[in-house]
């Protein structure tokens, strides 16, 4: 410590916590003059903790005490920061030739933060914090902070101040405050403080269709929070949300019944709830597919925030998306479009001799590459489109309609992306990896549910750059302005294809041989526009990878961004990190079912992990989708049931982060009843 002496400030602070076993002494590390303000608008104060059995002498340092009465003043994540994650770090440490540094975040001006958690989600996986707390309530304003000579930073005052704090391990005192010093350069070099004349005021939303469970929904209601917008969830009775005293109740302020089938009379419905609602609804969103259309069509009679219902219908239709391409194109001579069934035979007489196989089919209506089928000749077309036509006959979409298109051998893609007013703010492009339907031809146990997905894109840049210039215009060619969008779309001519690794056999992209090599140029060829953030594993892949939440951005453009303000914070939550690089390079691996039986596990993907600790410590999320008692379609069922998500992370690359992700998938297992009879 005799190097660091030097730079100590005449008072510290005794941490005296009987209630958390806790004594620990923090010497704040502080050179005399206000640290300079980086992009974040914060300056921060660190300080050396260690136990206090292991103080030593430090003349001319008096301390300030802080035991559980003074404490049990604090806000609760405060207290929580100095006594169980101070205490916890001091327990990972002990015995290690460890560092432990708390950082407390100060504003440099007065400002209200774009959300109230931002400190924490943006901070989220930094190798070199431990934890990281925020104390900012929703929509308010904070004062602007400074070192005046009569508070020292052991002021009681001046701590009650900070916005929020984390503790950083490392190898010394020096190169821990560096590290954190670059995290908070990383992380928080956005205007996340908006110097805004007045706070937002509080607003509420009603949620059409709440989803399955907590688990496929919690970054959607934590994002509310901290946004101050109150959530009131419309959905069927029985939904998990309805019980006022259930675990998940305080998330929203009410539940509502609602009858969410999507057929003609739901828009209305929507718009009975809402009137009949005793407080004023200032938004309504859904992200269920067939249920936008019915969502933008009540927001118009009552006035409220939404894109055009009309961009909605081409949107959510597959065949007048694709309509609107190839008109957009000039080029339609590939696909058709079949309002039903029985019109196949007039479309194959008079495509006799134009149909090139292979071909996609696929209902007009549908997600989640539901009824996708590939195929070979013309007898399995007909087979295909019989099928895809009564996927969604009986039920309330009553579309029988079938898109029949060519199959493009490129690369999949799909794109994310966040646009205010025609302007693109955020866009990431993740390749998809080959699925079964790519890999085989014929109908039975073949399909395009994904495999490993959402890995950082390897296409050449020029590749990208088409995407990202196409996929927008056709989005605005749709009637949308503003919106959270995931686009799917293939590469057609493009210069890398998939083939396996020579090191490790694995799938992934590299460059045609130059005997193979595509005479045309690269060109964009969409499969279909979902005006809503993507699925829930992507959705928080980007969070974590990038810093950016689809669901905040979603959820106020819903409330409407008429003054500049509310475009500003729009603009903010859709920054990623410095350099728009990702903090690490994560991919989705989807865990199919190998066998059908009764799932056994009450929570098979846990207990895989558990199992395999070599695994887990890739693993930063992951989600089961088929609980105990559950019954598991087997791999060849035409049904589309993955048994679980897993984000798996590498800081050394894609390659790293595709082989943990494939090993995953190749070495998941789980029981079934069957298995203990």
């Amino acid at each position: 410590m005799a190097d660091t002496k030097a730079g100590l400030l005449s008072c510290g602070i005794r941490l005296q916590s009987d209630k958390c076993n806790l004594h620990a002494i923090l010497i704040p590390c502080w050179s005399g003059a206000l640290p300079p303000s980086p992009a974040s608008g914060c300056w921060s104060l660190d300080f050396h903790f260690i136990s206090a059995n292991e103080a030593f002498d430090l003349p001319g340092v008096s301390f300030i005490t802080l035991d559980d009465s003074e404490l049990s003043e604090y806000p609760v994540q405060y207290r929580r920061l100095l006594t169980a994650d101070l205490s916890a770090a001091l327990a990972s440490s002990k015995g290690q030739d460890c560092v432990n540094v708390l950082r407390l975040l100060f504003a440099v001006s007065p400002g209200t933060p774009i959300r109230s958690d931002y400190i924490e989600y943006r901070l989220r996986d930094a190798p070199t914090i431990h934890s990281v707390r925020s104390f900012l309530d929703p929509l308010a304003p904070t004062t602007g902070s400074r070192i005046a000579s009569t508070d020292g930073p052991g002021s009681l005052k001046l701590l009650r101040q900070s916005l929020g704090g984390l503790i950083g391990q490392g190898d010394s005192l020096e190169s821990t405050i560096q590290a954190l010093n670059s995290e908070i350069d990383f992380r928080l070099s956005v205007p996340w403080l908006a110097p805004t004349p007045s706070p937002p005021r509080t607003k509420r939303i009603l949620w059409v269709q709440g989803r399955a469970n907590i688990v496929c929904s919690e970054q959607f209601y934590l994002a509310a929070q901290a946004l101050g917008i109150i959530i009131v969830v419309a959905d069927a009775p029985g939904h998990w949300m309805q019980d006022p005293a259930g675990p998940h109740a305080h998330l929203r302020e009410a539940f509502v019944e609602l009858n969410i089938d999507a057929d003609v009379g739901l828009a209305q419905r929507i718009v009975d709830v809402v009137q009949a609602y005793p407080e004023r609804i200032d938004g309504i969103v859904t992200i269920s597919d067939s249920r936008l259309l019915h969502v933008a069509r009540a927001c118009e009679v009552l006035g409220l925030p939404t894109e055009k219902s009309d961009a909605y219908e081409i949107a959510c239709d597959k065949g007048a998306t694709r309509r609107l391409v190839e008109c957009e194109n000039g080029k339609g001579e590939e696909s058709f479009v079949l309002e039903e069934a029985g019109e196949l035979e007039a479309e194959l007489v008079e495509r006799e001799d134009s149909l090139r196989f292979p071909m996609i089919v696929k209902p007009r209506a549908g997600w989640n590459s539901d009824c996708v089928q590939r195929v070979e000749d013309t007898a399995e077309l007909r087979a295909a489109i019989w099928r895809a036509s009564k996927r969604h006959a009986a039920s309330a979409l009553e579309s029988k309609g079938v898109v029949v298109e060519p199959y493009i051998d490129g690369p999949e893609v799909d794109a994310d992306m966040a646009i205010l007013d025609g302007e693109v703010l955020f866009c990431y492009i993740t390749d998809d990896f080959p699925c079964s339907g790519d890999l085989g031809r014929g109908i039975s146990g073949l399909n395009f549910q994904e495999t490993v997905m959402d890995v950082p894109s390897a296409l050449p840049e020029d590749e990208q750059a088409i995407l990202r210039d196409s996929l927008p215009k056709t989005i605005q060619q749709c009637g949308f302005a503003s919106g959270v969008f995931h686009c799917e779309a293939r590469v057609k001519g493009s210069r890398l294809h998939y083939r396996s690794r020579e090191d490790n056999g694995i799938l992934d992209l590299h460059p045609k041989d130059e005997g193979i090599q595509e005479q045309q140029e690269p060109s964009c060829y969409l499969h279909e526009i979902n005006a809503r953030p993507p699925g829930y594993a992507n959705t928080v892949a980007a969070l974590l990878a990038h810093g950016v939440d689809y669901y905040a951005i979603r959820l106020l453009l819903a409330l409407g961004y008429r003054r500049e303000e509310e475009k500003q914070r729009i603009r903010a939550l859709a920054r990623p990190f410095r350099g728009a690089e990702p903090q690490y390079t994560s991919c989705i691996a989807v865990l199919p079912p190998t066998r059908e039986g009764i799932m056994a596990s009450e929570n098979c993907v846990l207990d895989f992990l558990e199992a395999n600790p070599d695994l887990k410590k890739h693993v930063v999320w992951f989600e089961t989708v088929k609980g105990k008692g559950d019954t598991v379609q087997g791999p060849d069922s035409s049904e589309l049931w993955m048994l679980g998500n897993v984000i798996v992370a590498s800081r050394n690359g894609r390659k790293e982060a595709v082989e943990i992700a494939y090993s995953l998938r190749k070495r998941f297992d789980y029981k079934l009843l069957e298995d203990e009879t």
